[in-house]
């Protein structure tokens, strides 16, 4: 996870910098961590990303710069570190806000510990109490790992219990040791990208450039929880979304799971049960059909192996032009088009698994 971008924003203007860049409330103490989007002045979703309220800081070190005023730690995906880094630039100096923007991507590394065992590991590395009283989701600590100084974030990507470690570069040798020989008899194994996307697909999490993009809002996506519309606070996109909320959303982001065990060619009407290929591979692009109507095409897609299904999310229209509700989603027959087969699919709201969110929780 080290390759993605870590920014800081910090100075006498960087709480009024970020209520106008992030559609999230990110005023909250420090010691908070909080999941939002940047958007355009369309309502369209630049980036999302986590931002990490500092407490102020006399002295310089490697994880948290001097300064005065307010200070925040973003974490952003890596592929998307320039992009995000440009929008930020841009908006500060269009705004002329008295902040400054610190690059600190190449200065610290990153791990991320998931999973029901994540908190027995950690907790013989890390100096402090990771219990849910003293350790809350979405909060960070300035910790120590085997001795040396880390932040550590509980948050997850794929749906854990987990938390990340933000690691000053010349630690992250031996905190990564630490870490592998503490869950050695817990069966820590290393997992990578491929892991990663595909849990997150199955936990229904976005991710910005497949299904959430510049042209997206957060309200189509399903992100209305990262947009603070109920307080009176000014941010960059707002009144898209208003104007968006006010004539309904004409696009809807949807989640669909694939039943593999029925297919026929698109039209046919006739059920194929001798399918012998358990997933369906699908990439995106392929063609959302409701009701005999293609009403959307696959932005994302991976094999869930908890739920043991493909997952696909794509955006759905209604061919009439009208506002997509959710009884128009829920109402219709959907399948999904791959190389000229239909394949029979489930539309959903949000994903299946975990919708409680009991598993980030540590609920097992």
């Amino acid at each position: 996870m080290s390759y993605f971008g870590k920014f800081y924003l910090v100075g006498p203007d960087a709480r009024k910098a970020a209520d106008w860049l992030f559609s999230a409330d990110v005023s909250r103490p420090p010691g908070s961590t909080v999941y939002t989007c940047m958007l355009n002045h369309r309502g369209g979703t630049e980036s999302d990303l986590t931002v990490s309220r500092l407490a102020p800081s006399p002295q310089a070190s490697p994880l948290t710069p001097a300064f005065e005023g307010d200070g925040y730690y973003l974490a952003v995906g890596g592929a998307v570190a320039q992009h995000n880094w440009c929008h930020l630039t841009t908006v500060l100096q269009d705004r002329q806000f008295r902040c400054q923007l610190v690059d600190r991507s190449e200065d610290l590394g990153l791990i991320s510990i998931q999973g029901p065992a994540s908190r027995a590991i950690l907790q013989e590395v890390l100096d402090a109490d990771l219990s849910n009283e003293a350790f809350p989701f979405s909060t960070h600590k300035l910790v120590r790992a085997a001795g040396h100084l880390v932040r550590a974030i509980r948050l997850s990507f794929v749906g854990e219990l987990g938390w990340e470690l933000h690691i000053p570069r010349p630690s992250c040798l031996p905190v990564y040791r630490a870490v592998m020989t503490a869950g050695a008899k817990h069966g820590l194994v290393n997992a990578g990208y491929r892991a990663v996307d595909s849990l997150s697909t199955e936990k229904g999490y976005r991710h910005w450039h497949a299904d959430l993009r510049p042209d997206d809002s957060p309200l189509e996506a399903g992100l209305a929880f990262t947009c603070k519309l109920k307080s009176a606070v000014p941010f960059l996109g707002r009144e898209a979304l208003e104007k968006q909320q006010a004539e309904g959303l004409h696009r809807r982001l949807v989640c669909f799971t694939v039943d593999e065990k029925r297919a026929g060619p698109r039209g046919s009407g006739v059920p194929v049960s001798t399918l012998s290929c358990r997933k369906v591979p699908l990439f995106g692009l392929e063609a959302i059909w409701r009701s005999g109507q293609v009403v959307g095409h696959v932005r994302r897609a991976d094999f869930g192996f908890a739920v043991d299904k493909t997952l696909a999310y794509g955006y759905i229209r209604d061919p009439s032009g009208r506002p997509v509700s959710w009884d128009f989603v829920k109402s219709g027959d959907y399948a999904l088009e791959r190389m000229g087969v239909a394949y029979p699919a489930q539309a959903h709201l949000k994903s299946p698994f975990d919708p409680g969110n009991r598993r980030v929780k540590g609920i097992y």
